[in-house]
C-alpha cells in the first residue's frame, strides 16, 4: 500500500470526522483504516490527530498535511483516472458551500439538469451563512458573495453582484422618499452585520462616479439577509440589499428602489477554489455549467426594466 493511499486515508477521516466512517467508504474495516492511520504518523515521525472518546481533531501538523496534500492527491487521481479526457467520465463527488437563500433561488432549480448531463457525479451541498474553510472542511468548491481576501483560494467571477436600496411603498408613504443620500439619516435603515465592513456607515456610487458615505442606523440589525428582507417587505425600513435577492419584490411591487441614481458599491459572485495545478473534472465541470445558464445575463437581472425602475 502507498503513502498517497494513506494520505487519502487520512484525508477521508478529516472529511468524515471519523476512522471507522472512513473505513467504510473505502471499504476497509475500522482496524486496518487505524493501523494505517498510525503507519503514516509513524513514517512522517508525527502526530496528525488528536483521539478523544468523543471526536477527532488534527494536530497543526495535520491541518498542515491536509492543506499541502490535498490537492496532490486530487491531481494525481485525476492524471491516474483520465476523468479530463470526456464529459462522460466526470464522475465522483463534488462537495459545494454555498450561502443558503441564493442556493436555493439559482443553484438549486440547476441541479436536475446539471445531474442528467453528469449521471456519475454526486452532490453533497452545504448551504450555510458562515463563510467555511474550504480546504480544512474538504469542500471541492464554493460560491461567495462579495469580497474577496483569502489570497490563498483560486476565483472566477460568475456574475456581477449589484445592489440597490429599496423599500416597501407603505414605508414611504408613511416616511417620505429620500431625495438625497443624506437624507437616509433621517430614516429607519435595516443594517446588514455580516463582517464586511461597518454596517451602520452606506457607501453609494453617484452616476457620474462620485462617491459618498452616508452613517445610517436603524432598529433591526441581523447577520441574516433573508430576515432584513422580510422586515423590508414588512415596512420596517429601508434597506441595501442585492439585486439577485430582491427582484421578484421588486417586479411585484412589494419593494421599490430609491436614490437610483446612488448604488452601492458593486461586488462579485464567485467559484472559489483551492490553489491547484489541475482543476478536477467535476469541479470544471460545475462551473462551466453556471457559467452558461447565467451568461450573458443572469436570471435576477433579466427584465430589467422592472429592477430599474
Amino acid at each position: 500500500m502507498s503513502r498517497i493511499d494513506d494520505l487519502s486515508l487520512f484525508l477521508r477521516i478529516l472529511d468524515l470526522g471519523s476512522i471507522s466512517e472512513a473505513a467504510r467508504s473505502l471499504g476497509l474495516s475500522a482496524a486496518v483504516a487505524s493501523q494505517r492511520l498510525k503507519r503514516l504518523e509513524r513514517e512522517l515521525g508525527v502526530r496528525l490527530l488528536q483521539r478523544t472518546t468523543r471526536q477527532l481533531r488534527p494536530t497543526p501538523e495535520g491541518r498542515s498535511l491536509a492543506e499541502q496534500g490535498r490537492a496532490a492527491v486530487e491531481d494525481l487521481e485525476a492524471l491516474t483516472s483520465g476523468l479530463h479526457r470526456s464529459t462522460r467520465e466526470v464522475a465522483g463527488t463534488l462537495r459545494l458551500t454555498l450561502p443558503p437563500t441564493f442556493g436555493r433561488l439559482y443553484v438549486s432549480p440547476l441541479l436536475s439538469r446539471f445531474l442528467s448531463r453528469y449521471p456519475r457525479l454526486r452532490l453533497d451541498l452545504d448551504l450555510s451563512d458562515q463563510r467555511r474553510a474550504i480546504v480544512g472542511s474538504g469542500f471541492d468548491l464554493a460560491i461567495r458573495i462579495g469580497s474577496l481576501a483569502d489570497s490563498s483560494l483560486v476565483a472566477r467571477r460568475l456574475a456581477t453582484n449589484r445592489r440597490v436600496l429599496c423599500a416597501s411603498p407603505a414605508y414611504l408613504k408613511r416616511h417620505g422618499t429620500p431625495r438625497v443620500p443624506e437624507e437616509l439619516t433621517r430614516h429607519e435603515c435595516l443594517l446588514l452585520t455580516d463582517g464586511e465592513g461597518e454596517p451602520g456607515h452606506w457607501r453609494l456610487c453617484g452616476a457620474s462616479g462620485e462617491s459618498v458615505e452616508v452613517k445610517v442606523d436603524g432598529r433591526i440589525r441581523s447577520s441574516q439577509g433573508e430576515l432584513l428582507r422580510d422586515a423590508a417587505v414588512a415596512g420596517l425600513g429601508i434597506v441595501q440589499h442585492s439585486i439577485w435577492h430582491v427582484c421578484d419584490d421588486l417586479r411585484a411591487g412589494r419593494l421599490q428602489r430609491i436614490l437610483p441614481d446612488h448604488m452601492p458599491p458593486e461586488t462579485g459572485i464567485h467559484a472559489v477554489m483551492p490553489q491547484r495545478r489541475l482543476v478536477p473534472p467535476r469541479v470544471r465541470a460545475f462551473i462551466d455549467f453556471l457559467v452558461e445558464q447565467w451568461e450573458p445575463v443572469p436570471p435576477w437581472e433579466r427584465h430589467t426594466n422592472a429592477v430599474k425602475s
